[in-house]
């Protein structure tokens, strides 16, 4: 290939034998497939095969399959339910193919012309402006000051200057490989002309896209939790079922009501509220969540960050603030310390002495200060301006922004100052150069003036700012205690070793010098004035370390991962408390020399890992997730997109994150800010701690009524106590509406106090499967004695009461459920929708007893009130026994404590 460029043969054959330059999706789940998977939930199945018995046994019995048709219709709306919330395809790889430029300039037949970016092959030549988006691979032949934003591969906003001339090993990391361009990056500034090297999935970003098609897009700890419930529940009643059905036929019972009995039986241990109940739950705390500025795209995803563990987060404007502030000045043999917040102007500057260089006058003289951060604003272009509702912002660079706003803290308006001192001639900035100086007119030596003598009868002022070895290398005098004063070789280095202290704290450093009679760019830039030094930082967000201390506290172990600087790093890490200013941080060159083994266990311990590339932070997941760690993962770019699939809570920036970022996560929060992500944590174990409480009300009452259906059979009563319609009813109404007010219940205090649950931890551990247990056993010895007494007294009713004793002893179980204290120490009306459910439910089955209509569908009888208060009465007694048992063990607690 010549600078003519590939010719159209040349090109084509390239083209069929590397095929299009563009991203291949994974195909996915089909609809079909996803439709196909709710239904092979095991209690969903267990529930057509019991839908199938039961119109068999209404056929055969010569009548109409309510029971029959009313499981199906569950079971159809179960399976469209959890279709609804996986139907939505993965949007992820779709956004990143639309990053490609559509046209782009190419050399061909030796011509420059415009083609489709689908058509470039390796060996093209591609001519790039500022604002063009890199449409593959490439390794730049020509360039002029060119710019490029490679914040989607990298996540770090500024700019990168690319350099041509620049040859580097194969080994170096793409985040620093200054010779080449990437894909999907965008150019800001310059112009470029480069040479293809991959196209399509052999270049970076197709490299993610290949991450994104494999990360496996971890199950939530609720989902794992209502597999493992499903299994023990009909496992336990396949078992249940074949004990009660053998005895039952060793005592003579009729085959046809033991299979009734069955069927009941297994309709009875299925919960069919849950799914709906736990969907409308999370939907609540969606809500909850959205008024903290935290949007849910995947219900799950709510209770999964109540078990998070481990919070891996980007630091650029989640950790920061994503501006840059000047922190320090150093002028003269003095340290001015500057206060205040991103950029609004509000601040103080305080000067400190430093110890002063050999032969120099301790101090700096009158307007030295000054005039650095005139220079500051006079040699830069970014503008500081106020908006209608008071905030401020930066026009332009943020680097250069951060100089207008410090000099703004000292009454130095950028615009005002810039309107009196015109700039004349100028010399951009370039990385080749590392510095920018500019030409202002200055005839009455206003600006000057601290320069005393050295600029009398200059008509103009060379400023100029840069990296600090750079500037200093220029300068052979300083301003000291005394004014202007030649600079030697101790005092140089004195200058160096101060930029060198300020970039070890991960400052990032500007030094700043200026020339009288420097007439234009056309002379050298050498014999300057060195002004001094200014110090900036992309600062913490001040409700940050709060967090961090908050999640610390919860035993949650936040951990940063950036692409910055390892200084940098560390500096932030130490000022929010993730780590001390001697902490490990681990860079990505050194995860990617570790074995497995090594990985796990430096994620164990390491909180700080800068450097890091995109497949690194895929790494750090997978080896936490290894660790047994539920973790969620943070990231706006398109490099963080395969972590966040990966992750079981991915978590992206509404603001500044790309599409990419937000269709591959779990969580967008809506003002980027890692504070929000606690309170959504915070939100999370609140919807955790009331499933878990409705979980257990639901099943404790399942296995009453199982129990209950069990034991008529073995007690030689004929009939089954409830049919499946009634179980239905239950456990959709009298069970699902108590259960949904549950969902609404306020949190306790000392959430974020305690741990989070165990990765892996059962939905019955910590005492939910004993309680379950134990309350269904109670229930149903309570309800039995019912039955006993009612099949004896009340013959031709028995059955109904049984069910309606079952219905509102459930309310006072629901009522009871809203607190491990006792009621009396608990605000009665802190969940008003739990009385108005108790209230409706209780409406309700009274109507299913005196409509004949609906007493003839359900099958039930009018009780008398003499019957419905022996009803009440039972339903009482198992009100009572719960409270009674909370109160013996909270009295049991206080014995322990004061042992």
């Amino acid at each position: 290939m010549g600078p003519e460029g590939l010719d159209t043969a040349e090109s084509s054959r390239r083209l069929a034998e590397r095929g299009p330059n563009r991203l291949e999706l994974s195909a996915g789940r089909s609809t079909w497939e996803i439709l196909r998977d709710q239904f092979s939930n095991v209690m969903l199945i267990m529930l057509l095969a019991v839908a199938a018995v039961s119109a068999a046994v209404s056929i055969h019995q010569k009548e109409f399959p309510k029971d029959a048709i009313a499981i199906l219709v569950i079971v159809v709306l179960n399976g469209l339910l959890g279709y609804l919330q996986e139907s939505k395809a993965q949007q992820a790889l779709l956004a990143l193919r639309d990053m490609a430029q559509p046209l782009v300039q190419v050399r061909r037949d030796g011509t420059w012309q415009r083609i489709s970016s689908e058509h470039l092959v390796p060996g093209d030549l591609i001519r790039l402006e500022a604002g063009d988006r890199v449409p593959a691979d490439a390794r730049l032949l020509e360039e002029a000051d060119l710019g490029l934003r490679e914040a989607a591969l990298t996540g770090e906003a500024e700019a990168v200057f690319k350099k041509s001339d620049l040859v580097l090993e194969n080994t170096t990391p793409v985040l620093e490989r200054k010779n080449c361009l990437f894909q999907g990056t965008e150019v800001v500034r310059g112009r470029g002309v480069a040479l293809v090297t991959a196209t399509g999935m052999a270049t970076e970003l197709g490299q993610i896209a290949e991450l994104i098609n494999t990360a496996g897009g971890e199950s939530t700890p609720l989902q794992q939790r209502l597999d493992g419930l499903a299994n023990v529940l009909v496992v336990s009643a396949l078992a249940l079922v074949a004990v009660v059905v053998a005895l039952g036929l060793l005592l003579g019972q009729d085959p046809l009501n033991l299979l009734e009995v069955a069927l009941s039986m297994a309709v009875a241990i299925v919960p069919e509220g849950l799914p709906a109940v736990i969907t409308v739950t999370l939907a609540i705390g969606t809500q909850r969540m959205v008024r903290r500025a935290a949007l849910i795209r995947r219900l799950p995803a709510v209770e999964g960050l109540g078990s998070v563990t481990v919070i891996c987060s980007d630091k650029t404007g989640t950790l920061t603030q994503n501006r840059q502030v000047v922190q320090e000045l150093r002028v003269g043999t003095e340290r001015l310390a500057v206060t205040g917040q991103g950029y609004d102007p509000a601040g103080t500057i305080t000067a400190s002495s430093l110890e002063s260089p050999p032969g120099a006058r301790p101090g700096s003289v009158e307007g030295a200060s000054t005039l650095l951060l005139q220079a500051g604003v006079l040699c830069s272009d970014a503008e500081h301006r106020q908006l209608a509702d008071g905030s401020w912002e930066i026009l332009g660079d943020p680097t250069e922004g951060a100089l207008s706003v410090v000099a703004l803290k000292a009454g130095i308006d950028d615009f005002e100052l810039r309107s009196h001192f015109r700039r004349a001639a100028e010399i951009p900035f370039s990385s080749e150069r590392q510095l920018m100086a500019v030409w202002i007119e200055d005839p009455n030596h206003a600006l000057q003036a601290p320069l005393g003598s050295s600029a009398s009868g200059s008509p103009s002022l060379l400023i100029s700012k840069g990296a600090p070895e750079v500037i200093i290398g220029l300068c052979d005098r300083w301003i000291d205690g005394q004014g202007v004063v030649a600079m030697g070789g101790p005092q140089q280095q004195w200058w160096l070793e101060q930029a060198r202290q300020l970039a070890g704290s991960g400052l990032r450093v500007l030094a700043f010098a200026c020339a009288p009679h420097h007439s234009s760019p056309d002379e050298p830039l050498e014999g300057q004035v060195l002004l001094g030094l200014m110090a900036q930082l992309d600062p913490a967000r001040p409700e940050v370390a709060k967090a961090v201390a908050t999640c610390r506290q919860a035993g949650i172990r936040p951990v940063m991962i950036t692409g910055d600087h390892p200084l940098t790093a560390r500096a932030i890490g130490s000022a929010i408390g993730l780590t001390d200013e001697q902490g490990e941080v681990i860079l990505g060159r050194e995860l990617e020399a570790m074995e497995e083994p090594a990985l796990k266990e430096a994620v164990a311990r390491c909180n700080v890992y800068a450097r890091v590339a995109p497949e690194q932070k895929l790494r750090i997941v997978k080896a936490l997730q290894s660790n047994g760690q539920v973790v969620a993962m943070t990231g706006d770019g398109v490099n963080d997109a395969p972590a966040l699939k990966q992750a079981h809570i991915g978590v992206a920036m509404g603001i500044t994150g790309t599409e990419v970022s937000k269709e591959a996560a779990d969580m967008v929060l809506l003002d980027d800010n890692f504070a929000t992500i606690v309170s959504a944590v915070e939100e999370g174990r609140l919807v955790y701690a009331n499933i878990r409480r409705f979980v257990k009300y639901i099943l404790g009452s399942n296995v009453g009524e199982l129990i209950t259906i069990a034991s008529a059979p073995l007690l030689g009563l004929t009939g089954v106590p409830l049919t499946p319609l009634q179980i239905l009813w239950m456990n959709l109404v009298t069970d699902g509406v108590p259960a949904l007010a549950l969902a609404l219940e306020p949190g306790e205090a000392g959430l974020m106090e305690r741990a989070p649950a165990e990765p892996g931890e059962s939905i019955f551990a910590r005492g939910i499967g004993s309680y379950i247990l134990r309350i269904g056993v109670v229930f149903a010895v309570i309800v039995i004695a019912l039955m006993l007494y009612a099949s004896v007294h009340s013959r031709d009713h028995w059955k109904t009461m049984v069910f309606t004793t079952l219905c509102l002893a459930q309310m006072g179980h629901a009522l009871s459920a809203r607190s491990d204290l006792p009621l009396i120490q608990v605000p009665p009306f802190s969940n008003p929708w739990l009385l108005w459910a108790v209230v409706l439910t209780s409406g309700l089955q009274l109507l299913l007893l005196y409509v004949p209509a609906l007493a003839k569908f359900f099958g039930t009888q009018p009780l008398s009130g003499h019957e419905l208060m022996i009803c009440v009465a039972f339903s009482l007694l198992f009100f009572l026994y719960l409270e009674l048992e909370k109160i013996w063990r909270q009295w049991r607690r206080g014995l322990h404590a004061d042992a």
